[in-house]
């Protein structure tokens, strides 16, 4: 059931994000670089989500991403602001320890 109320809310995967990112998938994590250098996704990009709107140019819109941060939130709104530039497959991870 909390993984219903979490995927509804946007918070966490709704697809198996790690078959995603075997597959490739671009892991884009919006914490702060402070946060990031404590322990990130191997070969994740760090762009914070104070900075990504001006750092879109950086994705390409064919790329699947999938967003991630400290608790899930953040990476819904990071889900929320790629779609809004035109990604399509864009997915929220939830929390990058989730990713491991």
């Amino acid at each position: 059931m909390f993984e219903f109320i979490k995927n509804l809310l946007g918070i966490g995967p709704s697809v198996d994000v790690k078959a995603l990112i075997q597959a490739g998938a671009k892991v884009i994590d919006v914490r702060t670089p402070s946060e990031y250098k404590q322990g990130h996704v191997k070969g994740s990009i760090n762009l914070p989500l104070q900075t990504l709107s001006s750092n879109v140019s950086k994705l390409k819109k064919e790329d699947v991403i999938i967003t991630c941060c400290a608790s899930g939130m953040r990476s819904g709104a990071a889900k929320r602001l790629l779609k809004s530039h035109g990604f399509q497959q864009v997915h929220n991870g939830g929390t990058w320890m989730s990713l491991q």
